[in-house]
Parts: structure tokens; C-alpha cells; sequence
């Protein structure tokens, strides 16, 4: 016999029963408080992790890492070294400025260590992995700080786990170092912090590498249409001081006044430089090398110009602003003859975060505004068996 189940009558001093359903209203409800992001322990720690993997296990990918940096630092410590026709007074292409930065951390290991050559080579790749995971936890944290948690819990994903930003953060090379840069100009402009990115974005292209000028141009005149006079002075002070810097530097070791950032930007643009002489590869090779480096995460960069309506509704137009110089970088880079894998590296921070903004707006297109399921967790399904799948991938190659 069933048992007839009688309930209380509600009283008007009740509170009111909860809704079955979850509305962005009942969202917005929830977040009004402030919402400070991802702590700055979590990058930090798990860039840091992967970084200190990269710097005792990755190779050296190029040979320009070899006779254009570490031999020239190499004889800066030793007194001996092979030189490359870089470095020649004739040509004087490379600074020696970038090579007296990592001297800053090489000289005093060399104190340390003495002879022992392998734990100085170790104490600079500790030094480039750790301006690496220091650049990147800002962008992280500037990320979440202004887009959310879930963004920057993909792009931090990203970051550890392509072998992409495994080689490139520990390289000792220009590009890396511009990559360095961007990471932490890109989160400068996403703090707000635009004078700051303007001066970050100046060291990036002048003290790293001058022709990547084009990947900081988006967020350089964005800052400056903000807050040009601040932004602008920032910007001219720091150039200032770096070309001068290096315009002495040079003097002490080429025995001329010269200027390497101009030589090298004469000699490659108006100077005809024959860098078809070290090889070409056709318009489609930095498809190819991104995809192996990044698998469908690259896939999924290259669509977010066309997630941009969906992507606009959710982040607004600092997030192009940041990601643009993906796809003007690739572009140029792609109608050069002569194409190498270093050359992409600036960038690969913004296909970790174009990656994970389509990512993220990927459940927009197939459930209702008001829906109450959260497809995330099949989004990090997805991501999780990506990530597999490309990992395997490098590893077949």
C-alpha cells in the first residue's frame, strides 16, 4: 500500500526554491565577486617543471645555435673559439650584447665550476629556461586575469606539453629570445601595462631579433593609440639606450663604430643578403613544420580567424589585438625563399592561445545559451587525446 506523502505549505518567509535551470544571469550572479584568476604559483611551477626537462634533455636543433652563439660565448669565457663570417669586421652582423646578457649568468658559473664546461653550458640553459617559464607565467596569469581560468588552463596545457615551445624555450638563439619577449609583451598589453609592453616589445626586437619587429608591431601601435605619450617614451627610452649599448659594445669588439642591428636589417633587406644560397622550401613549410611541432592544436590556430565572430562575443578585440601577429608573422615568413624552423619561434606562445580560444568557443556552436550541461569536460577530453596523438606523432618523426 503506498504511503501518501504530504508536504509542509510553502510561507510567504521561505526562501524561494532553486531554479532547475542555469542561466548566464545565474552566472553573472555568481561572479560578481572578484575573481583574481590563476595564482602565479601554478605557471610557475609547471612551466618550470617542463622547462627544467627541456633545459637538461632538449638538443641543439640548429646549427647557428652552435657557431653563432655558443662558440662566440664560448671564446667571450675562454679566449678561444671558432668565428663565423657573422662576425667578421667587414660584415659585423651579430652583436656582441646579446652574447654579454647570458655572459651575465656564463661568467659566474665559469667562477664556480671552473673547467668543468658541461655545468656552464647547464647553468645558461637553466638561465634561458627560466626567462622562458617567467615570461610565459605572466602571460598566463594576464590571461586569466582578463579572459578566465579556462583560457589560460589550455594555453598553460599547451605551453607544457607541445614539443614546439619544449625545443624553443631553452634554444639559444634570437628567435627564442624575441619569443621570450612577446610572451611577456602580449601579457604587459593584457594587463594594461601598455608603456611597459612597448619597452618589453623594443628589447625584443633590438637586443633579440630585428626582423621580428613585425610580431610586436599589433600590440606596439595599439599601445600607442591608447597611451601614446607614455607608451612612446617608454618605447624611445629603452631604444635608445639599447642601440647605444650596443653600438659601444660593438666598438669594443669589432674595433669600429658600427651599428650590428642596422648592418644586419642592410644587409638582408637592402643588401640582397643569398640566403636562398642555405637552402629554399616552398610556401606550404611552415604549415607542415607546425603541424609536426604542435599537431591539431595548429590546426585549431589556424581557425581562429574564422571562430572570430564567436570569439569577439567572448573576448573582444585585445585578443586579436594579441594574436594577430601569428598570421602576419606566418604570412611574411612563408614568401621568404629561405625557410627554417627557428624562425617561427617568436610566435609560438600565440598558437598556444589562438589553439585554446577555439578551444574553448568550440561548445558555442552546438548548445543553447541557456543550456545547463557544460560540454566542457568533453573539450578537455578532446584536448587531452590531441595532445596524446601529437606527442606520439613527434615521436614517430
Amino acid at each position: 500500500m503506498s504511503q501518501a506523502i504530504r508536504q509542509r505549505r510553502s510561507q510567504p518567509s521561505d526562501p524561494p526554491a532553486p531554479s532547475s535551470s542555469y542561466s548566464k544571469l545565474d552566472k553573472a550572479a555568481k561572479s560578481d565577486g572578484k575573481d583574481e584568476g590563476l595564482k602565479w604559483a601554478l605557471p610557475f611551477v609547471a612551466l618550470g617543471l617542463l622547462r627544467y626537462m627541456s633545459a637538461t634533455s632538449n638538443i641543439i636543433h640548429d646549427c647557428d645555435e652552435v657557431f653563432n652563439y655558443w662558440e662566440p660565448l664560448h671564446y667571450l669565457l675562454y679566449k678561444t673559439g671558432f668565428q663565423t663570417w657573422e662576425y667578421s669586421s667587414q660584415f659585423a652582423l651579430r652583436s656582441y650584447l646579446y652574447l654579454l646578457f647570458h655572459e651575465v649568468v656564463a661568467r659566474p658559473a665559469l667562477w664556480l665550476f671552473g673547467d668543468e664546461k658541461v655545468r656552464v653550458f647547464y647553468a645558461v640553459r637553466f638561465f634561458l629556461g627560466f626567462l622562458s617559464v617567467a615570461t610565459e607565467t605572466v602571460f598566463v596569469v594576464a590571461l586569466s586575469r582578463k579572459y578566465g581560468k579556462r583560457l589560460a588552463s589550455y594555453t598553460l596545457a599547451m605551453l607544457c606539453l607541445t614539443s614546439g615551445c619544449f625545443f624553443a624555450s631553452t634554444s639559444f638563439l634570437p628567435s627564442s629570445f624575441s619569443m621570450y619577449a612577446i610572451s611577456l609583451a602580449s601579457g604587459l598589453f593584457l594587463l594594461d601595462m601598455h608603456a611597459a609592453a612597448v619597452a618589453v616589445s623594443a628589447i625584443g626586437v633590438i637586443l633579440g631579433w630585428p626582423f621580428s619587429i613585425l610580431a610586436f608591431l599589433p600590440v606596439t601601435l595599439y599601445s600607442l593609440y591608447i597611451k601614446f605619450k607614455r607608451a612612446f617614451i617608454a618605447g624611445a627610452v629603452t631604444s635608445v639606450i639599447l642601440l647605444a649599448l650596443s653600438a659601444v659594445t660593438d666598438y669594443n669588439y669589432y674595433g669600429k663604430w658600427t651599428s650590428s642591428v642596422l648592418n644586419l636589417l642592410i644587409y638582408n633587406v637592402a643588401g640582397g643578403g643569398e640566403s636562398h644560397l642555405y637552402g629554399t622550401e616552398g610556401p606550404l613549410f611552415y604549415l607542415k613544420n607546425g603541424f609536426n611541432n604542435f599537431n591539431f592544436c595548429f590546426v585549431l590556430a589556424m581557425l581562429f580567424l574564422g571562430f572570430w565572430p564567436i570569439v569577439k562575443k567572448k573576448y573582444g578585440r585585445d585578443l586579436l589585438i594579441v594574436i594577430s601577429p601569428l598570421y602576419i608573422w606566418l604570412a611574411f615568413m612563408s614568401l621568404q625563399p629561405h625557410k627554417e624552423e627557428r624562425f617561427l619561434y617568436p610566435i609560438y606562445p600565440l598558437i598556444c592561445v589562438a589553439a585554446s580560444a577555439v578551444i574553448e568557443s568550440f561548445p558555442d556552436l552546438f548548445r543553447d545559451k541557456y543550456d545547463s550541461f557544460d560540454t566542457s569536460i568533453i573539450v578537455k577530453a578532446l584536448y587531452f587525446v590531441l595532445e596524446v596523438n601529437g606527442i606520439a606523432t613527434h615521436h614517430h618523426f
